[in-house]
C-alpha cells in the first residue's frame, strides 16, 4: 500500500504534468523523493523559471531589484517587494537567477528594523522600518523565503532568526511594541495582545529551515514552544486565543490556498508541524481527517487565490488546485510515512487513518 491509497483518486499524473513545471518540480521532490539534483527535478525547475507565473513576476521587477516602488516593501499588497520574495520561494524560484538574488538583498538592505526583525512598514522618509512594525508573520515569511533561496549564511538574516527566538521566548529581550509584537509567545497587538496562531505557523515555518546543526539553544526553545502552542488546540476547531473573548476562529482558516501571504489555515498548520516532525501527533487526528474530507477525487479547491491582487494570477479561485493538492498530499503522505516507520514488527504497517471521501464531499 501507498499513501495514496487513502486518496479518492490518484493526483500524481495531474501533478507531475508538464504544463506546470513549478509543481512538477516539487511533486518529484516532496511527493516522490527525487533528490534536487535529480535530471527531471533540474529540468523542471529550469522550465518553471520560464514559465508562468515566475516569468511575469520577475519581469516586473525594477532592475535595482524591487517591485512597485523602492523601500521597505510591504506595500501594496500582494504587489510589493517583500511579497514577490516570498512567493518565489513558494514557486521553488532559481536562487542562483540573478534577478532572484537582487530581490534577496533588496529586501535584506531595506525591510530589516534595527531590532533584527522584518518590519511591515518603513518610517516617513523611506527609512528602514520601526522595531514596533515588527511582526511573526512577516518576519516567519521571509526567513522561510531567505533560507529557501539561499541566504542562510548572510549575518542579515541570521539576525532576523535570533529576533524571532528572543521574540518567543522573552529571552534576549528584543523589545515588545503596542503596535507589534507585543509580548513573548507570539502576543501581537493585531490579536488583542494574545498569542497569535498565524504568526506561529508563520514563523515556525521559518525557523525550521534553519539548519538543525545551526539552531542555537534559543531556536530550538523557540520551535519547542511553537509546537506546543499550535498543538494546544485542534487545529481542525482552531479555538486559538482572539482579541475578543468568544469570537468564532476566521473564515480563513478553513480556506486553504495559494499563495501564502500572511492569512494561515489547517492545512499549513498541519503543513509545518509535519516538517517538524509531529504528522502524525495523536493530537492532528481532526485535522488530517478534515483535510481527507476535502478533496474530490485526489484533488484540492483553491480557497484563496488572491485573484486580482498579484502581480499575475498564479491560479483560479474556487477551481482545483495543484498547489494545494500538492500541500495536502505532502501533509497526508507524512502521516502515513510516521504510521510505517513506528509500526511494530509483528504487525504490518498501515496507512494514516483518515477517513476517504467520495467526490464532491466537504466537511460540515
Amino acid at each position: 500500500m501507498t499513501w495514496t491509497d487513502n486518496l479518492s483518486g490518484d493526483p500524481l499524473p495531474w501533478l507531475l504534468g508538464e504544463e506546470c513545471p513549478a509543481v512538477r518540480a516539487a511533486a518529484l521532490q516532496r511527493l516522490c523523493d527525487r533528490p534536487v539534483d535529480d535530471a527531471e527535478v533540474v529540468a523542471a525547475r529550469g522550465a518553471a523559471m520560464r514559465a508562468e507565473p515566475i516569468r511575469s513576476i520577475l519581469g516586473a521587477q525594477d532592475p535595482e531589484g524591487w517591485w512597485v516602488k523602492p523601500g521597505a516593501g510591504y506595500s501594496p499588497k500582494y504587489t510589493g517587494t517583500v511579497w514577490e520574495v516570498i512567493f518565489l520561494d513558494q514557486l521553488g524560484a532559481n536562487p542562483a537567477d540573478p534577478r532572484v538574488q537582487r530581490a534577496c538583498d533588496y529586501v535584506l538592505s531595506h525591510t530589516l528594523a534595527a531590532s533584527g526583525g522584518f518590519g511591515c512598514a518603513a518610517v516617513k522618509g523611506g527609512g528602514a522600518p520601526s522595531p514596533s512594525r515588527v511582526l511573526h508573520c512577516l518576519n516567519g515569511n521571509l526567513v522561510r523565503a531567505l533560507i529557501g533561496l539561499g541566504w542562510w549564511g548572510d549575518h542579515r538574516l541570521r539576525a532576523a532568526v535570533d529576533w524571532a527566538a528572543q521574540a518567543i521566548t522573552g529571552e534576549g529581550g528584543p523589545g515588545y511594541h503596542r503596535s507589534g509584537t507585543s509580548g513573548p509567545a507570539f502576543a501581537c497587538s493585531s490579536n488583542g495582545g494574545n498569542p497569535c496562531a498565524w504568526g506561529a505557523v508563520k514563523e515556525l515555518r521559518g525557523l525550521v529551515r534553519v539548519p538543525p546543526s545551526e539552531r542555537t539553544d534559543s531556536v530550538r526553545i523557540a520551535i519547542d514552544r511553537g509546537v506546543e502552542f499550535l498543538l494546544s488546540r485542534d487545529p481542525a476547531v482552531a479555538d486559538y486565543p482572539t482579541a475578543h473573548a468568544g469570537e468564532k476562529p476566521s473564515a480563513s482558516w478553513f480556506e486553504p490556498g495559494f499563495p501564502s501571504g500572511y492569512v494561515t489555515d489547517v492545512l499549513e498548520n498541519l503543513e509545518v508541524l509535519a516538517e517538524l516532525g509531529h504528522a502524525r501527533d495523536a493530537r492532528l487526528a481532526g485535522a488530517l481527517g478534515w483535510v481527507a474530507s476535502q478533496q474530490d477525487r485526489g484533488r484540492w479547491t483553491n480557497q484563496r487565490a488572491y485573484n486580482g491582487k498579484t502581480v499575475v494570477e498564479f491560479e483560479r479561485q474556487g477551481q482545483p488546485s495543484k498547489w494545494v493538492t500538492l500541500s495536502a498530499c505532502s501533509v497526508l503522505k507524512a502521516a502515513w510515512q510516521w504510521e510505517r516507520l513506528t509500526a511494530g514488527p509483528s504487525s504490518p504497517a498501515e496507512p494514516a487513518s483518515v477517513p476517504r471521501s467520495g467526490p464532491g464531499e466537504r466537511a460540515g
